[in-house]
């Protein structure tokens, strides 16, 4: 089966922040840097993997900075990039489409 190429900006949108948890992790990091346990305590149901996996994906599509302390114990800070901050508008958006849907649908 031959591999779909991607031609829309809106799929190349979501195939970066796509997912359960990437938006959500954009989210808490809007405000500040947090450390990795910081992060999985706030992201209720996520598994230890899981974050690791999202936040290297993130990274890799450099949304993310990760800072290494080189310390022990070890020290490692998670903050949105210039590129992550610039998603805050679709973020806020969001926020807003969600709150009226609510109001909607009850």
């Amino acid at each position: 089966m031959p591999i779909k190429e991607v031609c829309c900006p809106v799929e190349i949108t979501l195939k970066i922040i796509g997912g359960r948890w990437k938006v959500l992790i954009i989210h808490h990091l809007l405000n500040r840097t947090m450390r990795f346990n910081e992060l999985e305590r706030s992201l209720t149901g996520i598994t230890h993997r899981t974050l690791s996996r999202q936040l290297r994906e993130m990274e890799v599509h450099q949304l993310i900075v990760r800072s290494d302390f080189n310390e022990i114990p070890p020290r490692v800070e998670y903050s949105l990039s210039p590129l992550g901050h610039s998603l805050k508008p679709i973020l806020l958006l969001m926020d807003e489409w969600g709150r009226k849907y609510s109001a909607v649908a009850e």
